[in-house]
């Protein structure tokens, strides 16, 4: 997963990924596509995108063809749907506890909300006289 997330980290691998989407892409067709960047670092990103498993390559001769691995978001989106489904769980819970009238608890390391400023500057005030 960590692998993952730092392939991901780079914009330029996710536009990689991006001109993958639809279809199968030589390694020079990237290069073209991109401008900006040498073949090498195009070269060295397709590298870590196909160690992460988001791309696969097959050889054509001299040239290298790039396509992107369904499956290989799978690990991220399988934890992202986790995430998602624990967060969905503690909003249902905290709408139902205030459907009965109860102070909702906070979430783990959620912060109290910020005193009103007022509020804050009236003790000071107080403490000073």
């Amino acid at each position: 997963m960590d692998q993952l997330l730092q392939a991901l980290a780079a914009p330029r691998r996710r536009e990689i990924l991006r001109l993958l989407r639809r279809r199968e892409r030589s390694a020079g067709e990237i290069h073209r596509a991109l401008g900006d960047v040498t073949f090498g670092a195009v070269s060295q990103h397709l590298g870590v995108l196909e160690q992460a498993g988001l791309v696969s390559a097959r050889r054509e001769g001299r040239s290298r063809f790039y396509a992107t691995r369904s499956q290989g978001l799978q690990p991220l989106r399988a934890w992202l749907d986790e995430m998602w489904g624990d967060a969905l769980a503690l909003l249902k819970e905290q709408a139902e506890a205030e459907e009965r009238g109860e102070r909702p608890e906070r979430a783990p390391g959620e912060r109290r909300r910020p005193r009103s400023p007022r509020r804050g500057l009236a003790r000071t005030q107080r403490r000073r006289k």
